[in-house]
């Protein structure tokens, strides 16, 4: 695979409820990150889209999109995605042709099919929802048909999209993703920082049936990736437990705010081995600065990808922000060498 390339990095937010921390301070902490990473160099920052879910605060995703464009200058924000089975094309062109307008050449569009939620959240947001879900292509391409100059001679449009530029992007966590995306021509995020099993294969049939688009005349791919950065490797890996047992509590359907770091115990040392665990954790790197750096190159050498995004949850936010600032430590240090 190719390695000396420049690789650009970029942020997923699920914008987490950490214990003791409430929901409007949550809120303020994103803001913040937005702020920050746009004086780091990060390329975008992403907003998820989950429901139904009291520690997930990224919600109302066109709007939080909003807020983090609002209070910043330059960094792209975008959704991580937009679950579209979950809503009808039309006011999705409508919602982020008003963003594009508002912050023209800033707004990404990441549409994913997974509902973002349980079945029966899934049913209650839309009754409809499994024939978008196997309209997907379809719905796209309605998409795509609302952001065009062409769409102004149509009885349905959505005038305040027409011309404004919007790049999409395919989100998905299996292979139907990966060939939908090369069909369409457009760039793949794959959502690895979760999802492991599938990435190689997925970005091997991306690369392989690519067809250049009016949107994309190459494949573009990036992948998602779960970094907890700190001083020492000690300090990271107790950071690190938070993650932890966040996963076990979404392995056992036991959710809880983002709890505290504690010392690394023989328990959860045995939760880090089980195979469930690990597979969902297998692109996650902890460590110094030294540490992860080692991890982040060996994974570009492997899959080769155009963009990292990258996922940090920890407990306390000062901590999370000196993660981030690690990382683009150990980017911009390596895209200056190649």
């Amino acid at each position: 695979m190719e390695t000396t390339k420049k690789i650009a990095y970029s942020i997923l937010e699920l914008a987490i409820v950490a214990e003791g921390v409430s929901i409007e301070q949550t809120l303020k902490n994103s803001v913040d990150l937005a702020q920050k990473a746009e004086t780091l160099g990060y390329t975008r920052l992403w907003l998820a889209e989950h429901h139904n879910m009291p520690h997930v605060a990224s919600v109302a995703t066109p709007i939080l999109i909003g807020l983090m464009a609002g209070n910043t200058q330059t960094l792209r924000v975008g959704s991580g995605g937009i679950m579209l089975p979950n809503h009808a094309p039309l006011i999705v062109a409508e919602q982020f042709g008003t963003l594009g307008r508002l912050y023209p050449n800033r707004i990404d569009l990441g549409l994913g099919r997974a509902p973002g939620t349980d079945q029966l959240t899934a049913q209650a947001i839309r009754s409809d929802r499994m024939q978008a879900v196997n309209n997907f292509p379809a719905e796209i391409a309605k998409i795509q048909q609302y952001f065009s100059v062409e769409n102004e001679w149509s009885e349905v449009r959505a005038p305040i999209a027409e011309g404004v530029p919007m790049p999409l992007y395919i989100l998905g966590s299996s292979l139907d993703s990966a060939h939908l995306a090369a069909k369409m021509g457009l760039p793949y995020a794959f959502a690895s920082h979760f999802a492991t099993g599938m990435l190689t294969e997925a970005l091997r049939i991306y690369r392989e049936e690519f067809e250049p688009s009016a949107y994309l005349d190459k494949p573009y791919t990036m992948a998602g990736v779960n970094v907890i950065a700190a001083e020492t490797d000690d300090e990271a890996e107790r950071n690190f437990t938070s993650v932890l047992r966040m996963f076990v509590g979404i392995l056992t359907g036991r959710r809880q705010p983002l709890q505290p770091p504690m010392e690394m115990t023989d328990e959860l040392m045995m939760i880090q081995h089980n195979p469930a665990v690990r597979d969902m954790l297998k692109y996650s790197f902890v460590g110094r600065k030294e540490a992860v750096a080692k991890q982040l190159d060996k994974f570009l050498q492997q899959t080769g990808v155009d963009e990292l995004m990258v996922v940090t949850n920890m407990h306390d936010h000062n901590d999370r922000i000196r993660s981030y600032q690690i990382l683009s430590e150990i980017m911009s240090e390596r895209n200056i060498l190649v």
